[in-house]
């Protein structure tokens, strides 16, 4: 897969837990109840839990997409690294 297309799984896996808390009226209710939390409690919490979940998995392709991106450019993989000009 290209970065491009890399990056754009990342933004794919970040929009959920960005656009989701900003849309307040989809959780804006009492109801159902879940062990006795309304609804907005309780679809916040799974919130915290599905943004982790999506967060992880982004984290880690940002930085292949980043390494890749970096060698590409004749960049050292990791910042810090030794450049072309460095080399013997």
């Amino acid at each position: 897969m290209s970065t491009r297309g890399r990056w754009a799984l990342i933004c794919l896996l970040l929009a959920p837990a960005v656009v989701l808390p900003l849309w307040v009226s989809l959780y804006d209710r009492q109801d159902p109840t879940l062990f006795g939390f309304p609804f907005f409690y309780w679809f916040q919490f799974a919130l915290i839990i599905v943004s982790v979940a999506l967060t992880v998995p982004a984290y880690l392709l940002s930085q292949g997409a980043d390494r890749a991106d970096r060698v590409a450019h004749g960049l050292p993989p990791e910042p810090g690294g030794a450049t072309r000009e460095d080399r013997p």
